[in-house]
């Protein structure tokens, strides 16, 4: 089942129905599903004793209130290895094959729920940087528990020049006004096959400027290994989103500009689709 945010509401899809579950008058309506222990009963009954109602893609909002996103770095090899190259001149290279080695990942905040952007809407490129790509990850949704009750797409805009430039600098080079994206919608799940697929498109002028695929046997880390990290010394009373990584880099001579569109598409969720600011 798929859960998906409108302003009206929060309605649930199961085989190509769409179902109202909830009103969201406040950003709070929405927390408490995530938080509701008994959300997948709920979707359930909705989908059993509901009539299908009309439903408008279109319309749709980012699936998030007011829980934080955070994001796991360096989880995949390709990733590993893009972040060594790009900080090889400022002497930091070797910090990001120490990330992927060890025990401890990378996790760091990338944004509060109200900064995220939805389906549709434009993602930004930093006005100060000149190397900047997406990076298409699978977002994990937590609940207050620290349990995976879903996941969805999530984009994590990045400024690669600038976290090149030091390591320190990566907060500037992650967080920023429109840099994060989320939908369609959260797949409820607790299990996310190690065959999913993961697929980056990006399209310029109509044509398409660069595509990438790869799947989650890539990932090094489980997911659950990673919410376990993020939950440790740290509360989330309306839960948290958890980036897990990514393992699509764009090569070194691509960097995004004003009017491209990026597309990302995760098998058993749907399609992030959002134009370049």
């Amino acid at each position: 089942m798929k859960l998906y945010r409108r302003s009206e509401g929060a309605f649930v899809e199961d085989d190509g129905g769409f179902c109202f579950l909830a009103a969201l008058r406040t950003p709070d309506d929405w927390d408490a599903l995530i938080c509701d222990p008994n959300l997948v009963d709920r979707a359930h009954a909705a989908i059993r004793d509901s009539a299908h109602a009309p439903f408008d893609p279109a319309a749709l909002l980012a699936p998030v209130g007011n829980q934080e996103i955070w994001a796991a770095g360096v989880t995949y090899y390709r990733s590993r290895t893009a972040r060594m190259e790009e900080s090889k001149d400022a002497g930091g290279g070797s910090f990001y094959d120490r990330v992927y080695l060890a025990d401890r990942p990378e996790l760091f905040f990338k944004a509060t729920g109200r900064r995220v952007i939805g389906p549709g809407r434009p993602v930004r490129i930093r006005s100060d940087a000149k190397w900047s790509v997406p990076e298409p990850e699978l977002t994990l949704v937590l609940n207050p528990a620290g349990a995976i009750i879903g996941c969805t797409i999530g984009n994590d805009m990045s400024s690669r020049d600038i976290e090149g430039e030091n390591p320190l600098y990566l907060p500037q080079a992650k967080v920023y006004d429109g840099s994060c994206a989320l939908g369609p919608c959260i797949l409820l799940t607790s299990d996310v096959s190690r065959d999913t697929a993961i697929r980056l498109e990006i399209l310029r002028a109509g044509q398409e400027a660069f595509s990438a695929r790869t799947t989650l046997n890539e990932l090094k880390r489980e997911p659950k290994e990673l919410a376990a990290y993020l939950y440790r010394d740290n509360s989330f009373p309306q839960g948290a989103y958890l980036m897990t990584g990514t393992g699509i880099v764009p090569g070194d001579n691509f960097t995004l500009q004003h009017g491209d569109v990026i597309r990302v598409t995760i098998d058993g969720i749907g399609v992030l689709e959002n134009p370049v600011a």
